[in-house]
């Protein structure tokens, strides 16, 4: 697949375009290869295209300059690659309430575009739909690998959610590349074990752990130095909040076969599971902290109220 191939699956399949519509193409300076695909392709269903760029952000989540918002809320259709995330502002948001269709690709680069995107995502759907079977309702997930996770997950009254990729309703959102189902869970405790990908480190080198210890929803624990640093610079903002257990999530994308580092590709692949601390009120929780950090985990084990949940395998 080519990054042209991939530009038409996010635009044709995940977007489904259309000819009478409208669709804003959100890019930066550092992404504009990829944005400018995007537009070229959506060039070819629809003359009512735009393409704006503005300089890289200075942080996930900042609001992008007015101009860009406007370009936003005014189109039918919105694909942001862009190198910080729009997911988390104001400016999205209030696009979708406009009845904006809208995917992010925060953080995307052309091997991760290519990769998480050479996937049928009707099939991601179908095994999105076939874990929220099995999941939804539980009183208890537990998560175990021969890492050493071991780790107990009550979602209470909180939603699981899916994040298919595809994004053909107004007022849609997803984050592309798609597939995962996730929860943001009431009550967690246990043991967890990071043996794939989490920033600041990006992919872990074969024996490399990240460990956290995790009490009534809390983190309580973090061995590595670089991590706790960045949740300690948070608490100083909101206190407790920023240790926040925030996340459960488990990757549908099979089309992922390896992690290559990037959290955006590899919290969806197929047969991993991923476990975020900090922010999850936009995910159906109610802590409101200024970092969301997902590790990756390896293999895992499973279990809803006892029985192994079978997980999409690449």
């Amino acid at each position: 697949m080519s990054l042209d191939d991939a530009a038409r699956t996010a635009v044709e399949q995940c977007m489904a375009l259309e000819a009478d519509e409208s669709c804003a193409i959100i890019t930066d300076d550092k992404r504009w290869d990829i944005g400018k695909a995007l537009y070229d392709t959506a060039s070819e269903i629809t003359d009512d295209v735009t393409i704006t760029r503005y300089p890289v952000g200075t942080q996930h989540g900042e609001e992008p300059p007015a101009s860009v918002a406007a370009a936003m809320a005014a189109a039918d259709v919105v694909l942001a690659p862009t190198t910080k995330s729009l997911s988390h502002t104001r400016a999205r948001g209030d696009a979708n309430e406009e009845g904006a269709r809208i995917a992010t690709l925060p953080g995307i680069t052309k091997e991760v575009m290519i990769t998480g995107l050479a996937a049928d995502y009707e099939t991601i759907d179908q095994h999105c739909t076939d874990v929220l079977a099995q999941v939804e309702g539980a009183e208890e997930i537990r998560v175990t690998t021969e890492a050493g996770t071991d780790i107990t997950f009550e979602p209470g009254d909180r939603e699981w959610y899916d994040d298919t990729g595809l994004c053909h309703d107004p007022g849609d959102f997803t984050n592309l590349p798609a597939g995962e189902v996730f929860v943001s869970p009431e009550n967690v405790n246990g043991r967890y074990v990071v043996d794939g990908t989490m920033r600041p480190h990006g992919l872990l080198e074969e024996g490399q752990t990240l460990e956290f210890e995790v009490e009534d929803g809390y983190v309580t624990s973090i061995s590595d130095d670089e991590i706790r640093a960045q949740v300690e610079t948070a608490s100083e903002e909101v206190g407790q909040d920023a240790y926040n257990l925030a996340e459960l999530g488990i990757g549908t994308n099979v089309a992922v076969s390896e992690l290559v580092g990037s959290v955006l590709l590899d919290e969806k692949a197929g047969g991993t599971v991923h476990i975020a601390i900090g922010d999850d009120a936009g995910i159906g929780g109610d802590t409101d902290a200024p970092l969301h950090l997902d590790g990756i985990i390896r293999e895992p084990t499973v279990y809803a109220d006892g029985e192994e949940v079978e997980l999409p395998q690449p």
